[in-house]
């Protein structure tokens, strides 16, 4: 099957505990902290019902991608963050990784977003690749310098 055969939908208020199962798996995969699947539902919830992020899921819970619009101070365009893109380990090969980022990049066009950020780590040789099959860069400049995502908790 390819991306464009793999159904991919926005999530509801209603699919929180399957935001929050598949967002609680990824960072157990890669060995990260996390609040656990019920407090990422009550987050998920709140988020969803707020309009504070926009969730999109192949219907039989094998991934996600979370977005968050912002409003841009260079335009009157939003931003779109993607936050999170996973499929579960079982399925990926599948295409639903590229199915998912197509949706992205349509949702992005539908929230009238100016451009996409999104980070990734260094070792995610999979995850860059995807990204960039799909036009997106790391590097800014006429120099080609390579762009830096830095972090600190408060």
């Amino acid at each position: 099957m390819n991306q464009s055969q793999i159904p991919i939908r926005e999530a509801t208020t209603e699919d929180a505990p399957l935001i929050a199962n598949l967002l609680h798996d990824f960072n157990t995969e890669y060995e990260e902290e996390t609040p656990g699947v019920e407090e990422l539902t009550r987050h998920a919830t709140r988020m969803l019902s707020e309009g504070e992020m926009t969730v999109l899921l192949e219907p039989d819970g094998a991934g996600l991608a979370l977005l968050r619009f912002r409003p841009s101070v260079w335009t009157d365009q939003s931003e779109a963050y993607l936050q999170e893109l996973y499929v579960v380990p079982a399925r990926r090969g599948e295409g639903i990784g590229e199915a998912l980022l197509e949706a992205v990049l349509e949702a992005s066009r539908r929230a009238n977003a100016a451009w996409i950020e999104l980070n990734t780590g260094e070792t995610d040789v999979a995850a860059r690749s995807l990204y960039k099959k799909f036009g997106f860069t790391n590097e800014e400049g006429p120099q080609g310098a390579a762009m830096l995502y830095y972090e600190r908790e408060l």
